[in-house]
């Protein structure tokens, strides 16, 4: 298991490459990863924070349900703070496994509850100010189907 948050940026490919060679024995690997996007239009960065040592924590015990639940040869998590610009690698998500639909499953699981649960504070900086973005209900909501 890895869990790393961090403000430098990640390339999604060659973290894909080192982490499937840490699988060994798994037959299924699936990777997410998410990047800032414009929603509201006009955005010029958003800005992340987070408590350093408190939000590894979580995502700690986010992964150790996930791998509780399916049987997971290897998990990455990696997640920046800071402030980023529309299009950065935001976060990214990838899950080992013999078989794809744990590996689909689990990651799934990690990215709803990364979403709702992880200790980030984001805001979005845009042509016309400044403003916190709040939790959705349809976030909420993914998380009763777990």
């Amino acid at each position: 298991m890895t869990v790393r948050v961090q403000q430098e940026a990640f390339a999604a490919g060659a973290e894909l490459d080192a982490f499937t060679a840490r699988a060994t024995g798994a037959g299924a690997i699936v990777s997410f990863t998410g990047v800032v996007r414009d929603v509201a239009g006009g955005l010029i960065a958003m800005e992340i924070e987070q408590y350093p040592g408190m939000t590894e924590r979580a995502i700690a015990e986010i992964v150790d349900a996930a791998r509780s639940r399916w049987d997971l040869a290897e998990v990455l998590v990696i997640h920046r703070h800071g402030p980023l610009a529309p299009g950065a690698p935001i976060m990214m998500v990838a899950t080992a496994s013999a078989h794809r639909a744990a590996a689909f499953e689990a990651a799934d699981y990690l990215m709803d509850y990364l979403k709702s649960r992880a200790p980030f504070w984001k805001k979005e900086i845009t042509q016309r100010g400044e403003h916190w973005v709040e939790a959705t209900t349809q976030d909420e909501d993914a998380l009763s189907r777990w």
